[in-house]
């Protein structure tokens, strides 16, 4: 198998895009990774996208969006995963250059959620939870986190602001994101007065619907200029599944998903999870961002909740999380957030992050995107030059 590089990388701002349609965003994210890579051409094109058929009503969004970026002919198809599409993508980016099939690929996540009433998304989002037995009840995702949620705080005898430590810290790294949807600072007292949405989870428990696309250039790293010290190498890009309903799951608060995708990533790469120089998870809601640090191995997650107020997690922590403001701050464009989490990434071991967010010599960074309720989880590993 060849070695993978991230060789371009290219992102909209995260808002409510009501002026642009959904392969408009696609291709201009698109562009922005070619020119950041300095190439023209690709054979190749893995689009991550959740929701184009039922909110923006297009499919076939692999053929569509080659055509209008100028690359009518070349293999391009969509992957779906539900929140984990973007990820998804990538990783069908990843085989096709290691396997040898393709030369340069381009991945795009892109996703328009905010042109319909906020009852329309959130019914399109539910599709990614079971129809039958979760979705028919009502159950929407908000719901299905409480749920996890008020177990999680039964179990160890907590109150919600120990929560509140994760997304105060999202919202503080977004404020230096010019990318970024929410790029105002919250405290914990506004956590705790925040709108409740579903007991026990608030506005500010929640990340944004929004809409976005973000791209990357995939090639091969053996024929490249190795001693550019901008590319950054793909070490491992792994997949874990569970059930898609909560009531089929051996342990309601074990992301077992999430703990396969990690281990199998880490194991790809060689590496543990102390030697992760930062970590992008999958926070569209605070009770997976504890319980996907715990599933990774770094942490149990009592543990991460204490250490969420006393700097572990900041961008100057062990272990800096959310650097560029996570799902809760950047904003949470379903089929896209895969892709942003590894641009972000990239930027990071690049060492071209905002200076206020950017990690200190940073050697390995670790991205996670989540599908549903960890049905999907896709866990990438990705190594800088410095």
């Amino acid at each position: 198998m060849k070695r993978v590089a991230i060789i371009g990388i290219g992102q909209t701002p995260v808002r409510e895009h009501w002026d642009r349609s959904l392969r408009e965003l696609a291709v201009d994210a698109l562009w922005q990774a070619l020119d950041d890579a300095q190439r023209n051409e690709i054979d190749g094109l893995y689009v991550g996208n959740m929701l184009g058929g039922v909110l923006s009503e297009q499919e076939h969004l692999g053929a569509l969006i080659a055509d209008f970026a100028g690359f009518a002919g070349i293999e391009a198809v969509k992957v779906e995963g539900a929140c984990a599409s973007g990820a998804a993508a990538f990783r069908q980016g990843v085989l096709a250059i290691a396997s040898g099939q393709k030369k340069c690929v381009a991945v795009v996540g892109v996703e328009k959620l905010t042109e319909h009433a906020g009852w329309h998304s959130t019914g399109a989002l539910a599709t990614a939870a079971d129809a039958d037995f979760e979705t028919s009840l009502g159950l929407t995702f908000v719901a299905l986190n409480a749920l996890i949620k008020q177990r999680f705080m039964f179990e160890h005898k907590l109150t919600k602001e120990p929560f509140a430590h994760f997304p105060v810290l999202a919202h503080h790294n977004a404020q230096y994101n010019p990318h970024a949807m929410f790029r105002q600072p919250i405290s914990v007292e506004q956590y705790l007065k925040a709108k409740m949405i579903a007991e026990p989870i608030n506005l500010l428990d929640s990340s944004p619907i929004a809409d976005g696309a973000a791209a990357v250039i995939l090639a091969p790293l053996d024929e490249l200029q190795k001693n550019d010290r901008r590319l950054v190498e793909v070490l491992a890009c792994e997949v874990g599944t569970d059930s898609v309903a909560l009531h089929d799951r051996k342990n309601l608060l074990m992301l077992q998903g999430v703990q396969m995708s990690a281990q199998r990533a880490f194991k790809t790469a060689g590496l543990t999870p102390r030697e992760i120089s930062f970590f992008e998870p999958h926070d569209a809601f605070s009770i997976m961002t504890a319980l996907s640090i715990e599933a990774s191995g770094f942490m149990i997650a009592t543990e991460a909740l204490k250490h969420a107020d006393n700097g572990y997690f900041a961008i100057d922590g062990r272990l800096p999380i959310c650097t560029m403001g996570g799902l809760k701050g950047r904003g949470h464009p379903v089929g896209a957030t895969g892709i942003y989490q590894v641009v972000e990434a990239t930027m990071q071991l690049r060492g071209e992050a905002p200076s206020a967010i950017q990690v200190a010599r940073p050697r390995y960074g670790m991205t996670q995107n989540i599908g549903g309720t960890g049905a999907t989880v896709v866990t990438t590993i990705l190594k800088g030059k410095s």
